[in-house]
């Protein structure tokens, strides 16, 4: 199981930024409905995996299309906006992915018990191409954009995204974020079976999926209080600050108060996250057309820094205890966070050339 998730994040991972530069080369739009289809085609044919090794590789290519459908398809929705309007948009995009999410945990779950688990990955596959042949349908082409030569110049234009001291800033200061929030959705259950058996591993995994479900309500506020606030730094640290604190003390709650708490994990997440893809929107390194660069070399980073971190997560769980496992994941969360002081943001609210307008 281990191999499997991580071979799916790794295809997320390294296909990120070619998948962004494909964008640049031939549009957000015919980009991310292709990756939706390669996401459905290979997560049908998962159904039909005989042993792991090829159900590894068919997830590979699904993370791969995933990958190729992220950072295309936000900036598709963002250029469909004028600059000021992109803050709620971006966190309405955002939190789709949790509300996705929660379908596919209960549905998911639910199918799984009446067809099988095979049977289940197949008809999400065969259900995501229909969603790509809608989205083919209903999506407007893009806006007239700035058409990006050969593949050379992509080449260029990708390294001096990678080269950006304030990308890399904000990409590291929140991977413990999003290494925690994986570390929840992935060893959550398993902690509860193991160490409060007694709580029983229905409401174990409806506790987790609090957590998710609450991101998409966090997703839409996080985009309006982008809009709506200068203070993005703070927003980051107040929601990843507490969201750590409320990580570490998980094995010294009880049941009830960690219920309750994980809304709040899940709000504070889906803020968090929609502030942080709203930043490349004006950020001067990433702005403008490079936008879909921006944001899949901020996913390439996150990606692999915090799938490292929870592999260290299942270590310490295994070898020394689950207590010093969620202390060390809400440490990672809080204490990645000062590098965000390493970046210069520029701020949403001064003016900025669109990526629909006209370069010298």
């Amino acid at each position: 199981m281990g191999l499997v998730l991580g071979i799916y994040l790794r295809g997320v991972g390294l296909f990120q930024i070619p998948g962004g530069m494909a964008a640049l080369r031939w549009g957000a739009r015919p980009v991310a409905l292709a990756g939706l289809c390669v996401m459905g085609a290979f997560g049908a044919l998962s159904a039909l995996s005989p042993d792991w090794q090829i159900l590894a590789a068919a997830r590979f290519a699904t993370g791969a299309g995933a990958a190729f459908f992220f950072a295309p398809g936000l900036s598709l929705v963002a250029s469909y906006y004028p600059h000021e309007q992109r803050a709620p948009i971006i966190g309405l995009y955002n939190g789709g992915f949790s509300l996705g999410g929660a379908i596919g945990l209960f549905g998911g779950a639910l199918l799984g018990t009446v067809i099988g688990w095979q049977w289940t990955l197949g008809a999400g596959g065969l259900v995501l191409l229909g969603v790509a042949g809608f989205g083919a349908w209903i999506l407007p082409l893009e806006p007239v954009r700035q058409v990006v030569g050969t593949f050379t110049e992509i080449q260029r234009a990708a390294a001096r995204v990678l080269r950006s001291r304030s990308l890399w800033a904000i990409s590291l200061a929140l991977a413990g974020l999003w290494a925690s929030m994986y570390i929840i959705a992935q060893y959550f259950v398993q902690y509860g079976a193991e160490v409060h058996p007694d709580w029983g591993i229905g409401i174990t995994a409806a506790i987790a999926a609090l957590v998710v479900v609450a991101a998409f309500p966090g997703g839409v506020a996080g985009g309006w209080l982008a809009k709506g606030s200068r203070r993005h730094r703070f927003l980051l640290i107040l929601c990843t600050a507490t969201i750590g604190v409320v990580i570490a003390t998980i094995p010294f709650l009880p049941l009830y108060a960690v219920a309750a708490l994980f809304i709040y994990v899940g709000f504070a997440d889906g803020v968090a996250v929609a502030v942080l893809y709203f930043i490349p929107t004006y950020m001067p390194d990433t702005g403008g057309e490079h936008l879909v660069l921006g944001i899949a070399s901020l996913n390439t980073i996150q990606v692999f820094v915090g799938s490292a971190l929870a592999i260290a997560f299942g270590y310490l769980a295994e070898y020394g205890s689950y207590a010093l496992a969620w202390i060390f994941a809400g440490a990672i969360t809080i204490g990645f966070l000062p590098l965000l002081f390493y970046a210069y943001l520029g701020t949403a609210h001064h003016a900025h050339l669109d990526a629909t307008a006209p370069r010298a």
